[in-house]
């Protein structure tokens, strides 16, 4: 995900603008892994492989959004592992 597209998105749940980002893996100006983060509803949205996973909750693959915290839970704010929606650990 090319860091410039943060002026742009917002959580397709509440619309709230700006999201938080963290950053796992990045090259230059692309964001290769990492995390998209709403503080108005606490939801999180991973980035895989360059890609914002901006779903519904009803759209999203829980096994994977589960396996994506379990994998990154040492990297990631306290907020998004243990009290994030639509799931956490």
């Amino acid at each position: 995900m090319n860091k410039s597209m943060m002026d742009i998105l917002a959580c397709p749940i509440d619309k709230h603008y700006p999201l938080e980002i963290f950053e796992l893996n990045s090259k230059k100006d692309v964001i290769v892994e990492g995390v998209l983060y709403c503080s108005k509803c606490s939801r999180f949205y991973p980035i895989m492989e360059e890609i914002p996973i901006l779903l519904p909750d009803e759209l999203r693959d829980k096994k994977q959004d589960l396996e994506f915290l379990k994998n990154n839970r040492k990297n990631l704010p306290e907020k998004i592992v243990a009290n994030s929606s639509p799931w956490h650990l």
